[in-house]
């Protein structure tokens, strides 16, 4: 049920994240040129209206397509959700993520219905009219016909929405938002659902708060200072590199393992994100823009003008709140964590590389596939996104490599729904070991629990040295 749910959330992030920067554009424009903004410019703000309404639905609906069949689907998807654009005055961003792939999928089931039946000569006639005729049908049924649907859906829920903002309810979100978090559900929580509903309340009012339920560092930070006054071994040792990681470089990936080893500390997240949303919501606070990464300099550039004082209170109240939380649950549940017990069983591990017994193979967490570490030459490094947490797992294990004149091995990053097909060796979180299975059944997994410190790192360059 995880494994379908990731999934889930990844098909809709998967729409959007592709295109956070043409969201950051539209972000800055907006926090520049509209009458509240830096520098108003009635010219330069007009372009605001075209971007949120027309481009940035059409960017998702294409690469809604894309992703289920290729550029025709990206096309055909493109072309179909311009008859909702037409026929609503709204940002049709829930319809484009319907539209695109739909019709992406109805493309591609006709497009295997004439394999091998069009005559020679005659395939582009066949593909271009194609396209054309059902794009021009779809897009005249979705003008008709969808957009009120999705036009209602949308009322539905602004309505939800709207109860919770009215009421004061919004911080209970936090009860959902950070236990999906630690399951790898940041992105489809961020960009599938928040972000759609934050470009629809920023054109009106000029920021949103639905920017920072997810985004907000807080809750992180709070925990990771907690294990840095409170932590054991290794976990206590890394926390510190990881408050940098998470808080600048805006990886919040980093920060999960550190509830896994203890998972009551989500009780800390959830105080922390409530507490942040309740200061967000008494002071106004706000972003013009999704925040990616959700680095405190990235929130900092997409808050308006004026606006500081309400995000910087929420961030600073959210870790206080956070970390007075975790430290008691850690002085009271805290143990050996898993970091330090992992990183003494290394020898172990080393001296049973050559036929590991079953304590070690479940120290090391590797997953038993067939692989000639003599002629291994591409590892790849796997998160939800390929975009945070496997980028820096990356570069940390190409800087291994390099330190024992392994650098011929290319090591690349990527969602892990799309694991390369060329890929020997996998390395990804335990938490997405059945995805990264799925997606690439003949690579051998390196499953890891801490992405700074894993001690299966090490193991993997060792076993590699050895045999090469």
């Amino acid at each position: 049920m995880k494994e379908k749910v990731q999934v889930f959330g990844r098909y809709l992030s998967g729409m959007v994240m592709p295109n956070i920067g043409a969201f950051i554009a539209w972000g800055i424009i907006t926090a520049l040129f509209i009458p509240t903004g830096w520098l108003p410019n009635e010219k330069l703000g007009a372009l605001v209206g075209p971007i949120v309404n027309t481009l940035l639905p059409l960017l998702i609906a294409f690469t809604g397509g894309y992703n289920v069949a290729g550029h025709r689907g990206g096309v055909i998807g493109t072309v179909a959700t311009m008859g909702l654009i037409v026929g609503s005055n709204v940002p049709m961003f829930l319809g484009a993520m319907i539209v695109g792939p739909l019709s992406g999928l109805i493309i591609k089931k006709f497009d295997k219905l004439l394999e091998g039946k069009v005559k020679a000569g005659f395939e582009m006639l066949v593909n271009n009219f194609s396209l054309g005729i059902i794009g021009a049908i779809l897009t005249c049924i979705t003008l008709v016909g969808v957009t009120p649907v999705v036009e209602g859906l949308n009322v539905v829920m602004e309505a939800g929405v709207g109860f919770f903002v009215d009421n004061g309810l919004l911080p209970l979100a936090s009860i959902f938002i950070e236990p999906a978090k630690v399951l790898f559900l940041n992105n489809a929580i961020n960009h599938g659902i928040l972000s759609p509903m934050g470009l629809k309340q920023a054109e009106d009012i000029g920021r949103s708060i639905f920017f920072l339920l997810e985004a907000n560092p807080g809750p992180g930070l709070g925990i990771l200072l907690a294990y840095c006054l409170f932590g054991k071994g290794s976990a206590k040792s890394s926390a510190p590199g990881a408050v940098i990681i998470h808080f600048f470089g805006g990886i919040h990936e980093i920060y999960f393992p550190y509830i896994l080893m203890n998972p009551v500390l989500i009780l800390a997240a959830i105080a922390g994100g409530a507490s942040g949303i309740l200061t967000l919501s008494i002071f106004g606070g706000g972003l013009v823009s999704p925040a990616s990464p959700g680095s405190i300099l990235a929130i900092l550039a997409m808050t308006p003008r004026g606006g500081y004082l309400p995000v910087i209170l929420g961030v600073v109240i959210s870790t206080a709140v956070s970390a007075l939380v975790a430290i008691p649950l850690l002085k009271i549940f805290g143990k050996s964590e898993d970091l330090d017990d992992a990183k003494d069983k290394v020898k172990e591990m080393k001296n049973a590389a050559k036929g590991l017994n079953k304590t070690a193979a479940a120290t090391l967490e590797m997953v038993d596939q067939a692989v000639d570490y003599g002629t291994v030459d591409t590892i790849v490094f796997a998160c939800d996104a390929g975009m945070g947490s496997s980028a820096m797992g990356a570069t940390v294990l190409r800087k291994k490599l390099q330190a024992v004149g392994l650098g011929h091995i290319n090591v690349v990053h990527s969602p892990v729904s799309s694991i390369p097909a060329n890929a020997q060796i996998v390395v990804t979180h335990a938490e997405l070991k059945d995805r990264a299975a799925h997606s690439n059944p003949n690579a051998k997994l390196v499953l890891i629990k801490n992405f700074l410190s894993a001690p299966e790192y090490d193991q993997l360059v060792e076993d590699l040295k050895d045999q090469q």
